[in-house]
């Protein structure tokens, strides 16, 4: 299983006018969360992109547990259970300072070649750098 941590900052821009993290920020701070740990593996959305491999997104829920506020830092929790295939599903825990679980969700994204213009398989430079964090 690969978990990524990372850690992001609220700010004022991220909050409605009771301070509040607005429900909308959420997927963004899922999108730092899996840009960071596509990092942590040694890459980088720029060098897939630069593949002609794009990753849109399928499908995103959220669930939302407990609210968020101006200047909390925030730890993002990124999980992938297992080495995707086509499909690329990640979820996500958010915690406040105080480390409770106040987010959960996932997105699914694709592996879509941007030549083809089809759904391809994982590139084998990403299904190499993740292999280490599995159990085979």
């Amino acid at each position: 299983m690969l978990i990524s941590e990372t850690q992001v900052r609220v700010y004022y821009e991220d909050t409605d006018k009771m301070g509040v993290v607005y429900y909308g920020v959420y997927p963004r701070y899922y999108e730092i969360g899996r840009t960071e740990m596509i990092r942590e593996l040694g890459l980088t959305y720029k060098e897939i992109e630069d593949s002609n491999i794009l990753l849109p997104a399928r499908s995103l829920n959220i669930n939302y547990l407990k609210s968020a506020y101006y200047d909390d830092l925030l730890t993002i929790r990124t999980i992938v259970e297992t080495i995707p295939k086509v499909k690329f599903p990640i979820k996500t825990e958010i915690y406040n300072q105080q480390n409770e679980l106040i987010n959960s969700g996932e997105v699914v994204l694709v592996f879509f070649d941007a030549i083809a213009n089809k759904p391809c398989r994982i590139p084998q430079k990403f299904r190499e750098a993740m292999e280490p964090h599995f159990k085979f």
